[in-house]
């Protein structure tokens, strides 16, 4: 049975916001979304079955994407195609949520494990086929320490099912459409960027279709300052201070968080949930329920985010600084990414992530940490998602290539996106707990 749970008649579920997120409160009192005590969330611990086959894949997928041509839309999207196949597998056999997209019949006694296999290695190569023969070998491994049976086999089945109804379902979404853009050149206006002057990345994004939101530009902001406002002049005075290549004024922590963030948000914030679904011993259903939320959320943030950025074509900092403060050396920290900068993509992909995570796991989830392949040797320790939000804010703008504005409103928009999704994600089956910690 094939079902479509995107639907507008979802009831939208209870949720919890704590102190200390400002943006997130006040988006919730003014949709209504109902704020309960953590203790929700601790009721009862979905602790049945191993998840290291979910979260073993997740690696997997982070390490395909992050071989391939780089493409942090086509990332996001990718990641949410293989979660939502891996969810929608489990969840055929476990029953513990409603499915994201399909369910398929399935024997409470098929193998988890087995079509968790299936449903990543399936997609991973549909999307990847340059990458077929690692996943194949991969896959290979995996299977052989399975026991074969009729469990094993029909849990394959059942992961093979959702894999090709899931990759049906997105084979429409747009992401294919070839779309015409032709760059600017008036004052405020985006233009190519130096050292590559590379053409602008995936114009068209903000139409593909969401993963739960009903459109790209269904939290559209206003547009971005302008020039002549406060808040313009003050973003160009810091970026132009701190931002510079070899700025005295930002320090060597600041330097190297800029660095760190250059790897995609995908890359570092996946990691997050592979450590707390550990930490918190969730299993294998609710394991991946996390990861579905987390890159179904993300892949959505950056559609509204290009959604944005070609609806503005805000120019970037190193262009408007050589041109308005008439010195052609100015030199951003970190390459500027080829793309306009309103609103930025890594601190929408940060609030959707953030508000995604303090629903499921709280605030404080206990401590953390994440590496980047961009700063080599450097580990970030956290003890909240905030901290994490807040530091991508703000590496962004010591890193040059984004206004502050762009960061600040970029990660409100993604908090409207997490909201949404939490509203209208996959519900707890009767005679389950919501809850997912203790």
């Amino acid at each position: 049975m094939f079902r479509m749970s995107r639907i507008a008649s979802l009831l939208s579920v209870s949720w919890i916001i704590l102190a200390g997120q400002t943006s997130l409160v006040s988006w919730a009192q003014e949709t209504n979304v109902g704020q309960e005590s953590p203790v929700v969330l601790g009721l009862v611990a979905d602790k049945a079955g191993d998840p290291s086959p979910v979260i073993r894949w997740n690696v997997i997928a982070l390490e395909t994407t992050r071989a391939a041509a780089f493409n942090p839309l086509r990332e996001t999207r990718s990641l949410a195609i293989v979660s939502a196949a891996v969810f929608d597998a489990v969840n055929s056999i476990t029953r513990r949520y409603e499915p994201y997209a399909v369910r398929v019949p399935a024997q409470a006694t098929d193998s988890a494990e087995a079509a968790v296999h299936a449903a990543a290695h399936d997609t991973l190569v549909a999307l990847y086929p340059d990458a077929a023969a690692s996943l194949d070998a991969e896959y290979g491994r995996v299977l052989a320490a399975l026991a074969d049976g009729p469990a094993k086999a029909r849990g394959l089945e059942d992961g093979r099912a959702v894999a090709a109804a899931l990759l049906a379902l997105r084979s429409f979404d747009h992401a294919n459409d070839k779309v015409e853009y032709q760059p600017g050149n008036g004052v405020g206006v985006w233009q190519p960027t130096p050292p590559a002057g590379a053409p602008a990345l995936e114009p068209g994004w903000g139409k593909v279709t969401p993963f739960f939101l009903a459109t790209g530009s269904q939290y559209r902001p206003e547009p971005p300052p302008a020039l002549t406002s406060p808040d313009y002049i003050a973003d160009f005075k810091e970026i132009a201070d701190v931002g510079a290549q070899g700025s005295p004024q930002r320090t060597a922590v600041q330097t190297e968080a800029a660095r760190f963030w250059m790897s995609t948000a995908p890359q570092l914030w996946n990691q997050v949930v592979q450590q707390l679904a550990e930490t918190h011993h969730l299993g294998i259903s609710s394991t991946a329920f996390v990861f579905l939320l987390l890159n179904t959320a993300g892949a959505d943030a950056m559609i509204a985010a290009w959604d944005s950025k070609y609806a503005y074509n805000q120019w970037r900092p190193v262009t408007a600084i050589r041109a308005q403060l008439g010195d052609p050396t100015w030199t951003p920290l970190i390459p500027t990414p080829p793309f306009p900068d309103y609103i930025a993509g890594h601190t929408t992909y940060a609030g959707a992530a953030e508000a995604v995570l303090i629903h499921l796991l709280g605030e404080r989830p206990g401590q953390f940490s994440i590496t980047s392949a961009t700063a080599s040797g450097a580990i970030h320790r956290y003890t909240s998602f905030g901290q994490v939000a807040d530091e991508v804010v703000n590496a962004r703008v010591w890193g040059g290539v984004h206004w502050r504005t762009s960061c600040t409103v970029g990660r409100s928009v993604g908090n409207k996106v997490g909201v949404y999704t939490l509203r209208h994600m996959p519900r707890v089956r009767t005679g389950w707990c919501s809850g997912l910690i203790n």
